[in-house]
């Protein structure tokens, strides 16, 4: 599934901005918790899945139609990588920790993105080798499911962390536009699997699920809409309250979709292609691995005063991670440019 926007974390309270440094580190730290999980998600399904299936777009359409194109694209987006790294350390070295966070969401999108274009390009590359077979498409795709599944998920624990001053207009906007786009893809993917389905009970589960997800959004969104024009403790428990349906309710919906005899069969890949595939999922890996670790990172930098006397070790950790990226993304064009890498393990030892 192509990947939407991070939209925009907003710092102002009810009565006015807040530009207090304790307040945007505190926005940053969210940030960071927030984009460490989004490109771990996608390195899960994508990068360490034993599963070789194409990657779609948003629309349902394959992201590229030739191993060519894919790496095009990711070596397009290893520049834009780069680019925003060094904004992010100079925005940092300024002290400037709301266009850090902003310059962080852009990165996680990107990572996701190029994360995205390299699962694809794995599998065009594995199936073009010979004695490889194509997936079997089946009526669901897992990927973009368990995507909408964590984008409620991790919109509601916005809601429930944030405290009410913290539920500005513009955050509760940007939480309710989230989710509604969600629970619209998670209803499109439920509604056309129900049509293609041969199984009587799928048909009609497929057709309650949908229903189940409807109502209890549109519950949730209510108390949103009510907090928004009523701010009280009495309306934020409210929302609290009923986002834990609609998340239980989403979760039964995408388990049930994510049954292996939804999700038709994946690629048979011969040794040459799964090679190829190692190469490039491998060199995917050291770009995600150095980015969580750049989260993390900035993460500490953010939770810790200028004088603490970790402050000079966490910078010091943040460069590292910053030339980790650097070398992850040298690594990751090599692979697509030779079709093979010297080394496909992260540059880092691990990741937490």
């Amino acid at each position: 599934m192509a990947s939407g926007g991070s939209g925009t974390w907003c710092t102002e309270g009810w009565g006015g901005p807040v530009s207090s440094s304790v307040q945007q580190r505190k926005r940053l730290s969210s940030i960071c918790d927030s984009c460490k999980a989004k490109v771990q998600l996608v390195a899960d399904l994508l990068l360490l899945s034993s599963d070789t299936r194409p990657v779609l777009s948003f629309e349902g359409a394959v992201l590229a139609d030739t191993f060519d194109q894919c790496r095009d694209t990711v070596i397009a987006r290893t520049k834009e990588l780069s680019i925003l790294t060094h904004d992010i350390q100079s925005q940092l070295n300024m002290g400037r920790f709301s266009e850090v966070g902003d310059r962080l969401l852009e990165m996680a999108d990107l990572v996701v993105s190029l994360t995205e274009c390299s699962a694809h390009a794995a599998y065009l590359a594995a199936v073009e080798s010979p004695g490889s077979q194509p997936c079997l498409p089946g009526l669901v795709d897992r990927y973009k499911v368990t995507r909408c599944r964590h984008e409620v998920e991790q919109n509601c624990a916005v809601l429930r962390a944030s405290p009410l001053p913290d539920l500005t207009p513009q955050l509760l906007l940007e939480l309710s536009q989230n989710i509604s786009t969600s629970l619209k893809t998670l209803s499109d993917v439920s509604l056309l699997a129900s049509d293609g389905s041969r199984d009587r009970f799928a048909k009609e589960q497929f057709k309650l699920s949908v229903k189940s997800i409807s109502t209890c959004g549109t519950a949730f969104l209510a108390c949103v809409r009510e907090v928004k024009t009523q701010p009280s403790d009495l309306t934020r428990t409210r929302c609290v309250l009923f986002s834990a349906a609609l998340v239980q309710a989403v979760s039964a919906l995408v388990g049930f979709a994510t049954e292996p005899q939804f999700l038709g069969r994946p690629a048979s890949v011969s040794p040459e292609g799964k090679g190829v595939q190692t190469a490039v999922l491998g060199g995917a890996m050291s770009v995600v691995s150095a980015c969580v670790l750049l989260t993390q990172g900035l993460r500490d930098v953010a939770q810790h005063p200028d004088s603490s006397s970790k402050m000079a070790e966490y910078r010091e950790r943040l460069r590292n991670s910053a030339c980790a990226l650097s070398d992850g993304c040298t690594l990751l064009t090599q692979a697509l440019r030779e079709r093979s890498s010297p080394r496909t393990l992260p540059p880092v030892n691990s990741v937490s």
